[in-house]
């Protein structure tokens, strides 16, 4: 089997040249286009994800010796978690050869996190059942690249700093509200509102998934009490 111009352009983008296309072309296809004659990605996704956390973990160990599981746990989260998984297969195109059925396209498929993030962890597996575990961990490492090294200010969650905040004055936890919604359906905007117990809120906008706004929404109410205090 070989590789049409755009897998062998997205393949060498990826890092690794592939002695079983087939496996490249699973990796890519998703379960709205798959048919017994040609499986979807969700078993490679699966693997992918064990891939991904263990070379990342390792990657963790040995760049921070002396850290501890508590430390450590956040980056790694913050590492392997669907949303950096999209960002590095945006970084690399996927979305552009990811192959999907009419009703995905329609609705905005190629945009995704979910589908590109588990698409990326089926493609990680793919090259490790290609060529091994060596082999997937160069991969691995060279497209998350920067990212290990700034696994620790990644780490930071606003939702968990906020909700702290507001336990150690005595108040229950924040609450997110969905404000505002806008857009097409494929592509929504989203207005959400962080509100304290005392009163206090503080909002924030985006076209990324509820959990990223709310993290900005939650990084403006700790901007708003930082700028108070």
């Amino acid at each position: 089997m070989k590789l049409a111009g755009d897998l062998r352009a997205f393949s060498q983008r990826v890092g690794h040249e592939f002695a079983r296309p087939e496996l490249l072309v699973r990796a890519l296809t998703h379960g709205s286009i798959s048919t017994p004659m040609r499986p979807d990605n969700q078993r490679l996704e699966f693997l992918g994800d064990r891939v991904l956390g263990l070379v990342i973990a390792e990657a963790l160990l040995q760049a921070d010796p002396d850290a501890s599981e508590g430390r450590l746990a956040p980056r790694y989260n913050a590492l392997v978690r669907g949303e950096t998984c999209a960002d590095v297969a945006r970084e690399i195109g996927l979305g552009e050869v990811l192959k999907l059925g009419r009703s995905e396209m329609k609705t905005g498929g190629r945009r995704k996190d979910a589908l590109l993030g588990d698409a990326m962890e089926a493609v990680l597996a793919a090259v490790y059942l290609d060529a091994g575990f060596e082999t997937a961990r160069r991969v691995i490492l060279s497209l998350w690249g920067d990212r290990l090294h700034g696994a620790e200010a990644a780490a930071f969650n606003p939702k968990t700093a906020l909700q702290e905040w507001a336990q150690a004055q005595g108040m229950p936890p924040p609450v997110y509200e969905q404000t505002e919604r806008s857009g097409p359906d494929h592509a929504p905007a989203f207005t959400i509102t962080a509100r304290l117990h005392d009163g206090r809120s503080a909002a924030a906008s985006g076209t990324g998934t509820k959990r990223s706004i709310e993290q900005a929404a939650a990084q403006a109410m700790l901007d708003l009490i930082k700028d108070a205090e």
